[in-house]
């Protein structure tokens, strides 16, 4: 969190900030900012008498040194644990008692927890998450515990998973010092050698109201909201919070290749090209030109990958495109397939480097082009059904950086995108200097994989 303050009474000027209160234009999303620094972020929607609770702090495994990667993930686990106030289990057995669900997840640049409650019961999140927002009691007999759930997350995410061990390899190699390099769970050796103290320090340094974003989305009415986060959450202290030392990716000068030696049943290959996102694009237009990009490629049956390379020539059984966005920092836009029988990953990225080919040299038709916005606008509408994707739109777009006014604008965006933008975005990102590309060579598979323990406690969302 990028605050321009000193250091030297910082938590005195939070304190004496003004309180604001901010409308979206519509109406429909309601800001309020508490002395101490939290933001709450309202959204009435009635159609059915629940609400989602979220709580999103500004951190995750981007933020970390090496050493302790993926102990965002790791202090996720142990809010779980318990307070002097509600001991370990308790927070989950008092949502469920009262007809809830909850859990919590991690990413890059986020952490975040979520109830989804009857909106009566919307005081009862309120409670226990402002007393874990900084009563949190780490034990090591916990710690202990819960490493081996981690470990044992990592194994079957990751270690036993080729298409996932791939991606892992991948990042490391595409990224020379962006902390992208870093999967979100952490390496085993870092996990292993975790310590109470790493995850207080971690605790005490991110887990504050000055660095946090209430979202409520569901059947309840704002003000009343406002005045029941101010009872739980306005009197708990800001830290100081020093802003992160950037860590800028160096430029790429040529392509980087690495194979990866998995067990596994099929071959698969992954192409990157470092691109910029919604925070970074000059001018902003850029971003959501690869957004529609990557549609063009993979959206839906009638996407480029799927009706050339799948049903077309029958060369892949599955192939795809994405991008991220809403990142903090600059990503990669991706390209992946997996070979049909008697064919090749070298197959596979010649098919995909002419599908760029193409996009750099031939505008996108008008109806293809209106195909894609089409189903960016139905994709929108149906997700804001949901009052959880809702609120998980406002809290990462206003946790990375980009404000959450931003998701109004997503539809409108995308809608004013041009061919001609499409195929400029593609000459300028999608190029061999910046590309990286993953082989999987299968292995043969010796051994059945290891049934999953079952360990008790938080799982992962």
């Amino acid at each position: 969190m990028k605050l321009g303050f000193k250091k030297q009474g910082f938590a005195a000027l939070m304190l004496l900030c003004p309180v604001f209160t901010a409308y979206a234009e519509d109406g429909k999303v309601h800001e309020h900012v508490f002395g101490n620094g939290l933001k709450i972020l309202v959204k009435e929607d009635r159609r059915a008498p629940v609400v989602v609770s979220q709580v999103w702090y500004k951190v995750g495994s981007s933020y970390e040194p090496g050493g302790i990667t993926g102990i965002s993930h790791m202090l996720e686990h142990m809010m779980f644990k318990g307070t002097k106030q509600y001991p370990a289990g308790e927070f989950s057995r008092i949502i469920a008692e009262n007809g809830g669900q909850e859990n919590a997840f991690t990413g890059s640049d986020y952490t975040a927890y979520f109830q989804t409650m009857e909106k009566s019961r919307l005081e009862i999140s309120f409670k226990l998450e402002a007393d874990r927002m900084r009563n949190l009691d780490l034990k090591a007999e916990e710690l202990n515990k819960e490493l081996q759930v981690v470990t044992e997350e990592r194994r079957m995410r990751t270690d036993d998973q080729p298409r996932s061990k791939t991606q892992e390899q991948f990042n490391v190699v595409a990224f020379a010092n962006s902390p992208y390099k870093n999967p979100v769970i952490g390496w085993p050796s870092d996990i292993a050698n975790y310590k109470v103290e790493d995850l207080q320090a971690w605790y005490q340094q991110w887990y504050a109201p000055n660095n946090a974003t209430v979202v409520v989305v569901g059947d309840v009415d704002s003000q009343q909201v406002v005045k029941l986060a101010e009872q739980y959450f306005a009197g708990l202290q800001p830290s100081v919070i020093k802003p992160i030392k950037p860590q800028d990716e160096i430029e790429q000068k040529g392509v980087k290749k690495i194979t990866v030696k998995a067990p596994a049943k099929l071959p698969y290959i992954m192409m990157g090209y470092k691109v910029p996102v919604l925070k970074t694009a000059k001018p902003e237009w850029e971003a959501y030109a690869l957004e529609v990009l990557a549609a063009i490629l993979d959206g839906g049956n009638g996407a480029r990958l799927s009706s050339r390379l799948i049903r077309g020539k029958e060369i892949a059984v599955s192939a795809g495109a994405g991008y991220d966005l809403t990142a903090r920092l600059p990503e990669m836009f991706m390209l992946e397939a997996t070979p049909a029988e008697g064919k090749t990953v070298f197959d596979m990225e010649y098919a995909l480097k002419e599908e760029i080919y193409q996009l750099k040299t031939d505008l996108v038709s008008g109806d293809e082009l209106q195909r894609v916005k089409a189903q960016v606008l139905a994709s929108d509408v149906y997700q804001k059904d949901s009052n959880f994707y809702q609120a998980m739109q406002l809290g990462l777009l206003e946790t990375v950086g980009i404000g959450w006014q931003k998701a109004d604008e997503y539809v409108n965006k995308v809608n004013q995108v041009t061919a001609e933008q499409v195929r400029e975005v593609a000459r300028k990102y999608l190029i061999e200097d910046s590309l990286t590309i993953a082989y999987l060579d299968p292995q043969p598979i010796t051994e059945a994989p290891k049934p999953a323990k079952m360990i008790g406690g938080h799982h992962d969302f």
